[in-house]
């Protein structure tokens, strides 16, 4: 399971880089909305910040097919980087899906609450499909559960895309997805740390320290051990 970041802030981007080994970025426009910023220029930053070997998803904002297009036309002529167009599961998203993979574009599907969708978007030739967890939990559905039909619908069918799993409020639904096999999940910047914490780690690091400390007092790693 790959790990995305789900943000637009530069700091949090920069944090996610440094620390974790993250495979990319996902935005939106409710994520760009909080940043207060120019949107090209700001989404040509993070591109730049991820370089190539890390991927951007830059949302579409019109919600017409022909406008659907043209804005995921635009966002790939005026900005440069490893970039995917995300497009939610309307039905017009559907047909500007199936006219972009006819163009040569790559696309993510978004904004998936049950697997039909997902399917639909697959046989359309989206190359990413973006299931929203929470949100399906929040009317009563199951998101972990429509992850791992989605999964197992790539499987079945031999169909050319990955699911990269969104909407996530807690670690319990992180760890559902990666055991329904998901290939990646996108993350708040706090919930990633929250993935990497449990208060016995810490625990363990200060006895190991203090035991440390009462043996060679002063002496805080190997360099300082070494003979010059």
């Amino acid at each position: 399971m790959r790990i995305l970041l789900d943000t637009a802030n530069i700091n949090e981007i920069k944090r996610g880089i440094e620390y974790y080994a993250i495979e990319g970025v996902t935005t939106n426009p409710s994520i760009i909305v909080k940043e207060k910023v120019d949107f090209i220029s700001h989404m040509s930053e993070i591109a730049k910040l991820l370089g190539r070997k890390r991927k951007l998803f830059i949302q579409t904002i019109a919600t017409d097919a022909e406008g659907i297009v043209d804005d995921a036309l635009l966002i790939n002529e005026l900005v440069e980087g490893n970039l995917c167009v995300k497009i939610p599961v309307t039905s017009e998203g559907l047909k500007a899906i199936k006219i972009l993979k006819e163009k040569g574009v790559d696309t993510a599907a978004t904004s998936i609450i049950n697997s039909q969708q997902g399917l639909l978007a697959a046989r359309g030739g989206a190359k990413y499909l973006i299931p929203y967890v929470n949100r399906a939990d929040n009317i009563l559905a199951d998101g972990v559960n429509t992850v791992g039909e989605i999964v197992d619908f790539i499987d079945i069918y031999g169909l050319d895309c990955e699911v990269v799993a969104a909407s996530f409020k807690n670690i319990q639904q992180v760890h559902g997805c990666a055991l329904n096999r998901v290939h990646a999940v996108t993350i708040p910047a706090d919930l990633l740390d929250k993935l990497s914490f449990n208060h016995l780690t810490d625990f363990s690091v200060e006895e190991f320290s203090n035991n440390w400390d009462k043996a060679y007092p002063g002496i805080k790693n190997i360099r300082s051990m070494v003979k010059k």
